[in-house]
């Protein structure tokens, strides 16, 4: 996870009672919307610590270092039931730039397509991450920090690529964790939609993944396409996430 989301050890930091570590920040650092950005990667306080300002203290005192590295921006998602982080990040100067939905559902309970059921001969295998980088038009969003090109890259074997073809053309494809059953893309060349490739793909995803549950983290609710893929696959709702950033 640390990887793929682009860990930095030399911008990463910690607050310590004598030689303990009480808590933590874990950025990634990277490139986000054409713009040098840290990203909040993992954080976490030990019970006896919390409550006491401790993370907000560590987050203030990365900023120095985090503008003399270059970084133009601060980049994090959050639980939007979570009303007291996200007052806490407010305050730091955080704003809301999007809304995400989360779905997850046991292997066995979703819904694909067999392959005699497609309305046109499609063939899928796997194919590599090189194969993909021109196919970022076939999605209707951007992806989030742990879902893009640039993390998917940072992951390298660890991540799984099919493409879905009629005759030798890619018509979609899907990036996936087969160890956590976490879909991390999938997407089809609007030529070809509405003709059942996105769930022959996941269906291909599932014979391939040791996971018994799967799960798809920050669609964009406006994203129609996606929604009406969700449901008609049974991933079902499993949490809101806002995207916050602040300009460095």
């Amino acid at each position: 996870m640390l990887k793929r989301r682009g860990y930095d050890p030399e911008l990463s930091f910690a607050a310590f009672d004598a030689d303990e570590i009480v808590a933590f920040t874990f950025n990634g650092t990277g490139t986000f919307n054409g713009l040098y950005t840290a990203y909040d990667t993992g954080t976490g306080t030990a019970k006896e610590y919390r409550g006491k300002g401790i993370a907000k203290e560590i987050f203030e005192y990365s900023i120095p270092y985090l503008k003399e590295a270059g970084i133009e921006q601060y980049l994090l998602e959050v639980l939007q039931n979570n009303a007291k982080a996200i007052s806490v990040y407010q305050k730091l100067g955080f704003t809301i730039t999007r809304e995400f939905d989360c779905f997850r559902q046991k292997r066995n309970d979703i819904n694909c397509v067999k392959s005699n059921e497609l309305d046109l001969p499609i063939e899928v295998s796997p194919v590599e991450v090189a194969s993909i980088t021109h196919a970022s038009g076939f999605s209707d969003f951007c992806p989030s920090w742990q879902n893009s090109l640039d993390s998917i890259v940072r992951a390298g074997a660890d991540l799984v690529c099919l493409g879905a073809f009629a005759a030798d053309e890619l018509a979609g494809y899907c990036v996936f964790d087969p160890l956590t059953g976490d879909l991390s893309q999938i997407a089809v060349n609007r030529p070809f939609r509405r003709q059942k490739i996105a769930s022959r793909l996941l269906a291909e995803m599932l014979k391939r993944t040791h996971s018994d549950i799967i799960k798809v983290l920050n669609v964009v609710p406006s994203c129609q396409p996606m929604k009406a893929f969700m449901n008609n696959s049974n991933l079902q709702p499993a949490g809101k996430q806002f995207e916050m950033i602040l300009p460095l």
